[in-house]
């Protein structure tokens, strides 16, 4: 099975060239002019009640036919939607105004192309999502980029000290969700310090007492891990690292988290799954690898439509899954897919191979953020598609500057 799934990682490209008539098409990473995100002003609002219940499904939301009937949002639109909150570990808040210049507002409108029919529910036929067992493909890349998120949901690591994610994993559109207050992000770790000893009877760290206080269920998740790693110290004979499909993880606290202003209410008055995203700043740096932010393209230019990503399904308790498909319907700002995935990969990283331009080098980066399972309107009724968040210019631009705090790192992308 691990072959054949390398065999799908790294041959996907290949197979979705294998159709004469897109032998033909340029599968290249072109780079575009960013438009600027400049910072106007930013002024304290209220700590956050942190009240809400996380809500990994969203009804009512405005879907494909409703997003045919969206204006193109104005200049002044773009300045509101893309000001953002800032949250920081103390529970303070802020509310930093932008401008936006050089974007090219598109007279089209927020179009959708339908590609084929789908079926209902969030798992397709026949599951064909991988659980990723064997901890040498868990702890490299692309899959050690995937991160687990202390409100149930998952992300990406998108630089050494910033995770991407869903931004109804932290705010339901009304208040942040309880626990996004001492929120937590996991890395999965190759191997625990000390080979996972610990002296029975050993005072606990000053970390490990905190996060009990704070995360209960993050503590008692710790704790197994390490009642696990001392019962496999008593095991004489058994390799270290063998494949359990369980991994492990290093607890990081997080600094701070922004969120876009859109996505607490859009052009359409309700919480908008086009500003379904947020960025998580780490207390401390990792040194992994990470994965790099890229331009959403069409499914034209995409290699047999498909798209890939990992994330920690809540079905497969502690289990890395990964899975790839393609995709059937896109609006400007959002894909609609046939992904098997349940709830647990909301928020997951969706990525895409193409080649580095004047290189013969396939590189991947991520173009959109898995935003789950949703119930969106369609001729009047609501049907559930699974739905990702597409990563475009303005949007490039707005996470970019979140990572680097100005526009000098983001003029292109």
């Amino acid at each position: 099975m691990e072959h054949m799934l390398l065999l799908f990682i790294f041959f996907i490209p290949i197979l979705g060239l294998s159709n004469g008539t897109e032998t033909e098409q340029d599968f290249t990473w072109h780079l575009k002019k960013i438009p600027q995100i400049v910072r106007e002003r930013t002024f304290s609002l209220d700590s956050p009640k942190f009240e809400a219940k996380t809500k990994l499904e969203l009804n009512s939301v405005c879907g494909i036919e409703c997003q045919r009937k969206l204006p193109v949002p104005s200049l002044s639109d773009l300045k509101d939607l893309l000001s953002y909150e800032t949250v920081f570990e103390n529970g303070t808040r802020t509310l930093t105004e932008v401008n936006v210049l050089g974007a090219v507002l598109d007279p089209a409108g927020n179009t959708t192309t339908r590609r084929s029919l789908r079926k209902k529910r969030q798992i397709y036929g026949t599951d064909s999502r991988f659980s990723i067992y064997d901890k040498r493909f868990m702890t490299n890349f692309p899959f050690n980029t995937a991160v687990k998120v202390s409100t149930g949901c998952s992300g990406i690591l998108i630089s050494p000290k910033h995770v991407l994610t869903a931004a109804h994993c932290l705010h339901n559109g009304k208040d942040y969700v309880k626990g996004s207050k001492r929120l937590r992000v996991g890395l999965m770790k190759t191997k625990s310090r000390g080979n996972g000893r610990k002296r029975k009877g050993a005072k606990r760290s000053r970390r490990e007492v905190s996060t009990a206080k704070e995360d209960p269920k993050v503590a008692t998740e710790q704790s197994q891990q390490s009642k696990g790693d001392r019962k496999r110290q008593r095991r004489p004979g058994r390799k270290q690292g063998t494949s359990d499909g369980m991994p492990s993880f290093q607890w990081t606290r997080v600094k701070s988290t922004h969120i876009p202003k859109g996505w607490f209410k859009g052009v359409s008055g309700d919480v908008a799954l086009d500003y379904d995203y947020a960025v998580l700043e780490l207390k401390r740096p990792h040194k992994r690898k990470y994965m790099e932010l890229g331009i959403s393209p069409t499914i034209k230019m995409m290699p047999g439509s498909m798209i890939h990503f990992s994330g920690f399904d809540n079905d497969r308790s502690g289990q890395l899954v990964y899975r790839f498909c393609s995709i059937s319907d896109e609006s400007n700002d959002l894909f609609y897919q046939y992904c098997d995935a349940e709830p647990g990969s909301t928020g997951s990283g969706i990525y895409l191979r193409l080649k580095e331009p004047n290189k013969k080098k396939w590189k991947r980066k991520i173009i959109a953020v898995y935003s789950g399972h949703q119930w969106v309107d369609i001729n009047g009724e609501q049907q559930d598609y699974n739905v990702a968040v597409r990563i475009t210019p303005l949007k490039y631009a707005q996470i970019c500057f979140w990572i680097h705090g100005n526009d000098g790192n983001c003029t292109q992308g």
